[in-house]
């Protein structure tokens, strides 16, 4: 079996060469490059099924590697920062990345992410049931793509999994416990404040205001709820 290939760009070796050792010791292929033009032409050539791509770069903002990945594929992406700004991380996210991790982290935390994204990206859609509509939202989960009034809406992966929660449940509050287990990992040792992240960048991309909601509602120290069809007429 081939094994999954994995881009690391990221500039400092101090950083890139024990995460590719990490991802290799994982059963991975590791692939490094130290700058957004490497980072996109070994992007091209190798077509790597996850990308590790570091925020700083020597060349260029990874977040504009990462808008130009967009316009081409929807291989996942996770962002590595430094920052701890809050906005960085919506900014990432609006663009597409699937998850962010913060420096400093530990290869393990970043191998639970890896492997975490894989299994969300390949995962089939759930049988029986291929579509589905709440007001003018519409998920089709075969194609994994999101509509609103008939115009596409592009959702990183975690995106499309949150919405697709609350979708299932419309009318009924999800609480952060269910979110975080189904759409992170049961056993998540992250921060709970990235499901506060998601969710700010996926309203945003549903054009809902946060003050007055349309779509997802906020249960204040329970969860989020998506409107029910009657509220959203139909």
């Amino acid at each position: 079996m081939t094994k999954r290939r994995i881009l690391i760009v990221e500039d400092e070796e101090s950083i890139s060469e024990p995460l590719a050792a990490a991802v290799e010791r994982e059963g991975f292929s590791a692939l490094v490059a130290a700058s957004v033009a490497e980072g996109l032409e070994t992007f091209r050539a190798k077509s790597p099924d996850l990308v590790l791509l570091d925020v700083m770069l020597p060349d260029g903002d990874g977040r504009e590697m990462l808008r130009q990945i967009r316009g081409i594929s929807r291989t996942p992406v996770i962002m590595l920062t430094a920052r701890g700004d809050e906005m960085d991380r919506v900014i990432g996210l609006e663009l597409g990345a699937d998850d962010y991790v913060t420096k400093p982290y530990s290869a393990a935390e970043v191998m639970a992410r890896i492997r975490a994204v894989l299994r969300r990206a390949s995962a089939p859609a759930a049988e029986g049931r291929t579509e589905m509509e709440v007001g003018d939202i519409r998920m089709d989960l075969d194609t994994r793509t999101v509509s609103k009034a008939g115009d596409p809406v592009d959702l990183a992966l975690k995106e499309f999994e949150l919405l697709r929660m609350l979708m299932e449940s419309a009318g009924k509050v999800v609480t952060r416990t269910a979110l975080m287990d189904e759409v992170w990992d049961p056993n998540w040792y992250g921060p709970t404040k990235t499901l506060d992240v998601h969710v700010s960048s996926l309203r945003k991309k549903l054009g809902d205001d946060p003050a007055e909601p349309r779509y997802i509602h906020t249960a204040r120290g329970v969860g989020f709820r998506f409107a029910s069809p009657e509220e959203l007429g139909g």
